[in-house]
Formats: structure tokens, C-alpha cells, sequence
């Protein structure tokens, strides 16, 4: 028996980064399951845009995943679809505001850990660097 963990897992893994054991168990995955079988194919399709940096296969790879009629991969197809200008950019630009939103992730934690606890002086302490003190 195979948890829907590992199942997933399994399925978005690139052929060649497989051991023989788990070569194994995805080739029973597919037989057993067309549904897993159909999710395999769209995730390394997607993985291989991704990696490729190209959008071009795009818009055939969501009109496939839409016309699985999967309900979780139709959604997600469909997401794309209404932002795609977006979602090529990001597929091909190098830019990334990862950076940025890591930032603003920490500055949230800070503030819900201080929430009702000091007061302005004390934020500014500990959200500015310290070669930023006064």
C-alpha cells in the first residue's frame, strides 16, 4: 500500500531521478491507475516547461490538463488560463520577487509575535538590521 503522499510525490518525480525500486512502484502506479497515470504525464509536461524556461508549450498544456476533466487539475489549468500573461513571464523572465516577499514574510512574523506586547520603539528594534540603529 502506498500513501498519498509517496503517490504524489511519485508522480511529479522526473524519470531519471527514480531509483529501481520506486521505477518500480510508479510503473504499477500507472498501470493500476489511468488517473495517476494522466496526472504523471501532465506534472513532468509542466516540469518541463518550467525547467525550459519556454512558454511556448503552454497554452496546449493547459488546454490538455483542462481537457482531463480532473477537477484539481482543471482548476489549476484554469488559473493559469486567467493570468497568463503572468504566469509566461514568470516562465521566462529571470526576475523573481522572492526576495521581496521573503521579507514582508518575516516582517509579519515579527509582528504577530510582538502583537500587544510593546510599542512602536521596540518594533523598530527588532525590525530594523542592526547597522540600521540609531
Amino acid at each position: 500500500m502506498i500513501s498519498s503522499v509517496v503517490a504524489a510525490a511519485l508522480c511529479i518525480k522526473p524519470p531519471g531521478r527514480l531509483i529501481d525500486r520506486k521505477a518500480g512502484k510508479v510503473n504499477a502506479l500507472k498501470q493500476g491507475s489511468t488517473v495517476f497515470a494522466i496526472m504523471r504525464g501532465l506534472a513532468l509536461r509542466f516540469n518541463g516547461i518550467l525547467r525550459s524556461r519556454s512558454s511556448e508549450a503552454l497554452d496546449e498544456w493547459i488546454d490538455d490538463a483542462i481537457d482531463t476533466e480532473l477537477t484539481a487539475i482543471t482548476r489549476f489549468a484554469s488559473v493559469l488560463r486567467r493570468d497568463i500573461d503572468a504566469v509566461k513571464n514568470a516562465i521566462e523572465l529571470p526576475w523573481s520577487n522572492g526576495q521581496a516577499e521573503g521579507q514582508i514574510n518575516r516582517l509579519k512574523m515579527l509582528k504577530r509575535a510582538m502583537y500587544g506586547r510593546a510599542g512602536p520603539e521596540l518594533m523598530g528594534a527588532r525590525m530594523l538590521p542592526l547597522n540600521h540603529r540609531n
